[in-house]
C-alpha cells in the first residue's frame, strides 16, 4: 500500500523567512539617497510610521479578504471586480501588471547603475550601452522561462542570503562608526538643503515607502504551506516587523555619518555609496555584489509574476483569452511576450530620463495605488454591508478600523503621488483599456455601464493631458 503524498508543510521560521524573502527587494539599496533628498531623520521618523502603520492595516485587510473570501483567488483584481464591476476590475489587474512590469524595468536600471560605478559607460542605468545591455538581459531571462525554467528552491536560498546579509554587515557596520554630533546636525534637515514643511517631506517619501512594501499582500499566499493556521499571521507580522526594521536602519544610520547633503548628492544604489564613505571601495563592491545576484534573482522571480498576473487576468477573461493559454511546458507564453515587449519599452524609454531609477520606482508605485486602494474600499464595504460576518460580528469593529485606515491611507498615498504621475498613469490606463474592449468584444458582452463610462472617460482625459504635458514640456521626466 503505497503513501500518499502531502505537501511539504512550513515551520513558523521558515514562512517568516519567506515573507522577508518576498518584500526585501532593489529599493532598501536605495533609500539612504532618497530619503537624503526628501527629508532629514525627523521627517523619516514621521514618514517611516505613516508608511509602517498604513501598510501593516492594507496587510491586515488583504489577509481578513483571504479568510473571508476564499473563493476570490484571481488575483488582487478580483476583489475590485467583485465589489466594483467588471472594468474596475480590468484597471485593478492592468495597473497591477502594469505596474510589475515597471518594477522590472527597475530592476535594470539598478543593475546598470550599480556596474555604472566602475564602468563608467553605463551612466546611471540609462546610456545607451546600458539600454543595449539590459535589453540582451531582458530577452535571455524570456526564452529560458519560455522553456519551463522555473526558480529552484538552491536558487531562492542563495538569493535570500545575498540580500540579507550585506544589509546586516551595513547596519552593523554604520552602528560602530555612529558620530551623534552628526546626526543631531542633520536630525533638523541638516545644513545646505532647501526647507520644506514637515508635510510636504513627508509626502515626497510616500512613493517609495510604498515600492519597498510591495510584496506584503502576497504573505497569505503561503497559507496552505502553513503547519498551523494561526503560524500565517504570526509569520506576516513578524515578518513586517523585520523588514520595517531593516528599512527604518538603513534610512536612519547614514545621517550619523555623512551630512545630509552628501548622502542625496549619492548616486544609486546609495547603501553602496554611504559603505564605501565609510569604510572605503571595498563597501561599494561588497554591497554592489550583494545587490547584483538579489536583484537578478528577484527579476526571474518577478518575470514569473507578471506573466502570470496577465495570464488569471486572461483565464478569467478579464483580458484577452489569448493571455490565459499556456505553451508546452506550461508556461503562459502570450502573457509572457506581452509582459517583457512591455519591459522592453520602458527600458529604452529610460534614456530620456533624468533619474531613471526614481522614475520606474515611483511609477511602479502609482500603478499599485488604484489596484490596493480597490482592495481596501472593498474590505470597508464587507464590514460595512456585514456580509460574512454572521458568525462572529465581533470582528466587525476591528475590521472597520482596519478597513477605514486602509481606506485613508491609500487615498493620502493618491494624493502624495501628486499631479504628475497621475496624469503619467493615466496614459498607460487609458491606451490599456484596448485590452478590455478586446476581452468584452470576446465575451460578445456590452463594453461599459453608464459608470464605467465616465471612469473611462475620465481616464482618456488624464491622458490626453498627460501626453500635452510631455509634449510641451511642462511635464518631465
Amino acid at each position: 500500500m503505497s503513501a500518499t503524498p502531502s505537501i511539504q508543510k512550513l515551520s513558523l521560521f521558515a514562512l517568516t523567512a519567506m515573507v522577508v524573502g518576498s518584500m526585501v527587494g532593489s529599493g532598501i539599496f536605495s533609500l539612504p539617497r532618497t530619503f537624503g533628498i526628501a527629508t532629514g531623520p525627523f521627517g523619516a521618523i514621521f514618514a517611516w510610521c505613516i508608511a509602517g502603520g498604513g501598510m501593516y492595516t492594507l496587510a491586515r485587510v488583504f489577509q481578513s479578504l483571504a479568510e473571508r473570501k476564499p473563493d476570490l483567488d484571481a488575483g488582487v483584481y478580483a476583489y475590485a471586480k467583485e465589489g466594483f464591476g467588471d472594468y474596475p476590475g480590468f484597471l485593478s489587474a492592468l495597473g497591477y501588471w502594469t505596474g510589475s512590469c515597471i518594477g522590472n524595468v527597475s530592476y535594470w536600471v539598478l543593475i546598470k547603475s550599480t556596474l555604472g560605478a566602475f564602468f563608467p559607460i553605463f551612466g546611471d542605468g540609462n546610456t545607451v550601452t546600458a539600454i543595449v545591455v539590459a535589453s540582451i538581459g531582458i530577452w535571455l531571462f524570456h526564452f529560458m522561462i519560455l522553456r519551463g525554467v522555473q526558480q529552484a528552491a538552491a536558487i531562492n536560498t542563495i538569493v535570500t542570503i545575498a540580500k540579507i546579509v550585506p544589509i546586516l554587515i551595513f547596519i552593523i557596520i554604520l552602528i560602530f562608526a555612529f558620530k551623534a554630533d552628526m546626526f543631531r546636525a542633520n536630525f533638523w534637515g541638516g545644513e545646505g538643503m532647501p526647507t520644506a514643511s514637515l508635510f510636504e517631506q513627508i509626502r515626497a517619501t510616500m512613493l517609495v515607502t510604498v515600492f519597498v512594501f510591495l510584496g506584503i499582500e502576497g504573505a497569505s499566499v503561503y497559507s496552505r504551506y502553513a503547519k498551523e493556521r494561526s503560524h500565517v499571521g504570526a509569520a506576516t507580522i513578524m515578518g513586517f516587523a523585520i523588514v520595517t526594521s531593516l528599512m527604518v536602519l538603513v534610512t536612519m544610520l547614514p545621517y550619523a555619518v555623512l551630512q545630509r547633503a552628501e548622502i542625496a548628492g549619492m548616486r544609486q544604489p546609495s547603501m553602496a555609496a554611504v559603505l564605501e564613505a565609510v569604510v572605503g571601495h571595498w563597501g561599494a563592491v561588497f554591497i554592489s555584489i550583494g545587490l547584483l545576484i538579489s536583484v537578478l534573482g528577484a527579476y526571474l522571480a518577478w518575470s514569473l509574476i507578471c506573466a502570470e498576473v496577465l495570464s488569471a487576468a486572461g483565464r478569467t477573461r478579464d483580458m484577452p483569452a489569448l493571455f490565459g493559454a499556456e505553451n508546452e511546458n506550461k508556461v503562459p507564453a502570450a502573457a509572457l511576450w506581452m509582459t517583457n515587449v512591455i519591459v522592453q519599452l520602458f527600458v529604452i524609454s529610460t534614456y530620456w530620463s533624468r533619474d531613471a531609477f526614481a522614475l520606474m520606482l515611483n511609477l511602479t508605485s502609482v500603478m499599485n495605488l488604484i489596484p490596493f486602494f480597490l482592495v481596501a474600499a472593498y474590505g470597508l464595504l464587507l464590514v460595512r454591508r456585514g456580509e460574512t460576518y454572521e458568525k462572529r460580528p465581533d470582528e466587525r469593529r476591528r475590521d472597520l478600523i482596519f478597513t477605514g485606515i486602509a481606506v485613508i491611507y491609500t487615498l493620502f498615498l493618491i494624493y502624495a503621488a501628486g499631479m504628475k504621475y497621475l496624469l503619467l498613469a493615466a496614459i498607460l490606463y487609458a491606451p490599456g483599456t484596448a485590452l478590455y474592449f478586446w476581452a468584452r468584444l470576446e465575451q460578445k458582452a456590452r463594453v461599459f455601464t453608464s459608470v464605467e463610462w465616465g471612469i473611462f472617460v475620465a481616464a482618456a482625459i488624464g491622458a490626453a493631458v498627460g501626453i500635452h504635458g510631455l509634449v510641451t514640456g511642462y511635464i518631465t521626466i
